[in-house]
């Protein structure tokens, strides 16, 4: 089961399984209270959340992971996130408006790529993550082995031909075809139906 929980400019997912659950994403730094209440709209408690898995660690899709840690959800952590975890640092040292504590990558649980199938499966979800570090080095995708696809910040790929010499873009989409997903969904667009 799948529930998108939109409460600022990035869809997020939350993905339970028969043992657990994952979340993938979350909005920027301060934007707890309208988590919040986007749980509850959706029958959805804090308890629930078992794991965060941040696409990507810019601002958008990471801010609230600290703050989720905090209150007991355990990060994921891929092997080649680990140098990109405090990426957005200091653009929220910056903003004023907004308090934020560096995530504490040393309690996370780390999970090399060839694990991610076990890790999933020992929650209860079927599926694998994926590099795809097209969008930005440390960016992954999550394909489910129903055809359901999570690729956060990943160029849509109604737009591959605009990018003729972007040889990444079209490596990351030959991956995630090879899985035939019936079910693209973006984090800053509507999702794509393949079937």
């Amino acid at each position: 089961m799948v529930n998108r929980l939109k409460y600022g400019n990035t869809n997020t997912f939350l993905i339970r399984g028969t043992s657990g659950s994952l979340l993938v994403d979350t909005d920027y730094a301060g934007t707890l209270p309208l988590f919040y209440k986007e749980l509850k709209k959706n029958a959805v408690k804090l308890s629930d959340i078992t794991y965060v898995l941040a696409t990507h660690y810019h601002p958008d899709h990471m801010g609230l992971v600290s703050e989720l840690m905090q209150l007991g959800v355990k990060l994921v952590l891929l092997d080649t996130q680990v140098e990109y975890v405090h990426f957005s640092d200091e653009i929220f040292r910056r903003d004023e408006r907004t308090e934020y504590m560096p995530i504490k990558e040393k309690e996370a649980v780390f999970v090399k790529w060839e694990e991610s199938r076990s890790f999933l499966h020992s929650i209860g979800i079927e599926g694998e993550i994926l590099s795809t570090p097209s969008h930005s080095n440390d960016s992954v995708s999550l394909i489910l082995d129903n055809g359901t696809c999570f690729v956060g910040d990943l160029e849509p790929i109604n737009y591959l031909d605009a990018y003729e010499e972007n040889i990444k873009l079209k490596e990351d989409w030959e991956l995630i075809m090879s899985y035939n997903p019936n079910i693209i969904f973006y984090a800053h667009a509507n999702e794509k139906t393949l079937i």
